[in-house]
């Protein structure tokens, strides 16, 4: 007889424990959400999160608002996220350089498989090798030629250290034998400024962040990074067919929130981002601007993760990324 009372004790106990976090989650969100962004205004996805926020914002009753924190190639903010408290209301926004940072940092200021849990992958990015109207070139293999020979002197910029813009470029060394130099910034919206200015000479941009000033002739747009040319442009080869075979390199983006937090607050801010994603005009929005929409589930996005985390460790290792 004791030893049922003990069991029942401990089921009670723990139903107890529990309460707590399903209240929570039942009532969620009950103010703000605060949707941090590891990089500077004007990047990808910076540009993609505030399109969603109103919609967001709509579905689940509270304010939902931008935070941009750069700096550390993503992981001040990440840090910052992972560190809140796991209540659903502050979320961090991971992309590519998640993937990478692990093997390419000495000491990271968290721990990126245990302190942070994927809610949903959100977006794929597309990125356009874009030059600065004064680089003589107008094409891939015409810039290969220039790079070559003034090897060192053609400079590009990045989003930072480690960011999708660095890593790309330098998988597009790595592959044509050109020779650049690294220039890094504060976050994509001041990289892609730097190559409008002519400060920097080329940039591998991320479409929604580069788009505008390609259409308007203040840059120019030389082939689109993945496997298959973009609709947003379509008219632009991708590297691989003008000039770098077998070339490819994506961004992406999703939302994580501190480890801890309630399943069923997951399962919510789950449920808004794909409604918000499944909207048919903000779905066409974000292909406009280059992106393709995702809205991947959590399961989804862990094994997308984990797969970022195995492909990058190969990456860096072959193609001898630094950080700087």
């Amino acid at each position: 007889m004791s030893s049922t009372l003990s069991r029942i004790s401990v089921a009670v106990l723990g139903a107890l424990l529990a309460w707590p976090a399903i209240i929570a989650a039942q009532n969620y969100p009950t103010r703000t959400i605060r949707i941090i962004v590891p990089y500077a205004p004007g990047g990808s996805t910076d540009v993609v999160f505030r399109l969603l926020a109103p919609r967001l914002s709509e579905d689940l009753g509270q304010p939902v608002v931008v935070d941009n924190r750069p700096g550390g190639s993503s992981t001040i903010g990440l840090d910052l996220a992972a560190k809140s408290p796991p209540d659903g209301h502050t979320w961090g926004t991971p992309n590519i350089t998640f993937g990478a940072n692990p093997s390419l940092m000495k000491k990271m200021p968290f721990d990126s498989e245990k302190d942070l849990v994927p809610v949903s992958q959100v977006t794929v990015v597309t990125m356009v090798l874009s030059l600065h109207p004064s680089v003589p070139a107008r094409s891939v293999k015409e810039l290969l030629a220039l790079a070559k020979a003034r090897p060192g002197q053609l400079n590009f910029g990045s989003a930072g250290n480690a960011s999708a813009n660095h890593l790309a470029t330098a998988k597009f060394m790595h592959m044509s034998g050109a020779k650049l130099t690294h220039i890094p910034y504060q976050g994509g919206g001041p990289a892609v400024i730097s190559l409008v200015s002519g400060e920097t000479s080329m940039l591998f941009a991320t479409i929604p962040s580069a788009i505008q000033h390609i259409r308007s002739g203040r840059l120019r747009g030389l082939a689109v990074s993945r496997a298959q040319r973009n609709p947003a442009l379509p008219d632009v080869p991708t590297v691989a067919e003008a000039g770098v075979p077998g070339y490819e390199a994506i961004e992406w983006n999703g939302v994580m929130v501190p480890a801890s937090t309630p399943p069923a607050v997951v399962r919510r801010i789950h449920q808004a981002l794909a409604k918000a994603l499944a909207i048919p005009a903000l779905r066409e929005r974000i292909v406009q601007i280059g992106s393709e929409p995702v809205g991947s589930s959590p399961e989804e996005f862990t094994a997308f993760i984990k797969s970022e985390f195995s492909a990058w460790a190969k990456v860096i290792k072959e193609v001898g990324i630094t950080v700087e």
